[in-house]
């Protein structure tokens, strides 16, 4: 679908943020990876004392882990923004992080039988994580085992999406844009592609309310009822930031979808995927991205809830 055309302003805007991706992205990759990573804490300690989105991070964090005392919850967001950080200097070198020397960039990963066993099955495979650490570089690096196509919700800066997209090509991945429905997914796992999708932030009203951190959460119903219509299994990883740089990638048991597809069984199956998320947010939570309005929408009344 054609995007609407932009005021004058507005493209002068989206230049001049792409001028300044640009200029990040050259002066991150210039630097040794390791100070890359340095440079990119420090930007994130700008990003939190500038209160960028912090009010919504720190209110999140106390109704995520209301058990947890003031420190405890500064400690893990003053964390959150320097991942936030580092991550944003590792997007620019996708491609090279993806096809460094084995145990460079990625420490041996763990549970990589789960989604041999998964994909054995032929019916391709949907990977499926949330907004924690640097996913990309998981989806990426996990397809460097077989074709892999990225769902993805494009910026609104037109010129900044095709920098991201770039940097996905050169790493060796697919895109489909989130706007352009569900045939393209059934197309991809048809030819045995697997297919990275995120399904953690807030759904509106078409969301459906499972558990999430304790809290009733609008939760993306796609990933659920893709795999219940075609069979192919939910297989869920995680990328956790090491203390020396690195990135310990684990990937969990497959969720296989069962049930005739209807609204109960897409129900149990997106919160079991919830639950999944959760176990790892509540493990490592400065991996997870609090910087966003998990729970904007309040649950509906008695039978007003949306979903597949």
């Amino acid at each position: 679908m054609a995007r609407p055309a932009l005021g004058k302003g507005r493209r002068v805007k989206h230049a001049l943020e792409a001028l300044l991706a640009r200029a990040v992205a050259a002066g991150v990759t210039a630097l040794p990876r390791r100070q890359s990573l340095a440079a990119g804490a420090a930007l994130g300690d700008v990003a939190r004392r500038l209160g960028l989105r912090r009010a919504v991070a720190e209110a999140n964090l106390v109704r995520a882990f209301p058990e947890r005392g003031l420190a405890e919850r500064r400690a893990i967001l003053v964390e959150h923004y320097r991942e936030l950080g580092r991550v944003a200097c590792e997007y620019p070198r996708l491609a090279e992080l993806v096809h460094a020397a084995e145990g460079e960039v990625v420490a041996p990963p763990v549970g990589i039988e789960h989604l041999d066993a998964a994909a054995a099955l032929g019916r391709g495979v949907i990977l499926l994580t949330g907004h924690y650490g640097n996913f990309e570089l998981l989806g990426a690096w996990l397809g460097r085992r077989n074709p892999v196509d990225f769902v993805v919700k494009p910026l609104s800066n037109p010129r900044v999406e095709a920098m991201l997209a770039l940097w996905r090509r050169g790493a060796g991945v697919g895109s489909i844009a989130i706007g352009a429905g569900a045939k393209r997914i059934f197309a991809a796992l048809k030819q045995k592609r697997w297919v990275a999708m995120l399904a953690d932030q807030d759904a509106r009203r078409s969301g459906l309310f499972v558990p999430f951190l304790g809290v009733p959460s609008s939760t993306p119903p796609g990933p659920a009822a893709i795999a219940l219509r075609t069979g192919a299994p939910i297989v869920m990883g995680f990328c956790l930031r090491l203390e020396d740089g690195r990135h310990q990638l684990t990937v969990a048991p497959p969720l296989l979808a069962t049930g005739d597809g209807g609204p109960n069984a897409v129900r149990a199956l997106t919160a079991a995927h919830a639950a999944v998320l959760e176990e790892w947010v509540r493990r490592h939570p400065a991996m997870w991205f609090w910087l966003h309005r998990r729970w904007k929408t309040p649950p509906p009344s008695p039978g007003e809830e949306g979903g597949a």
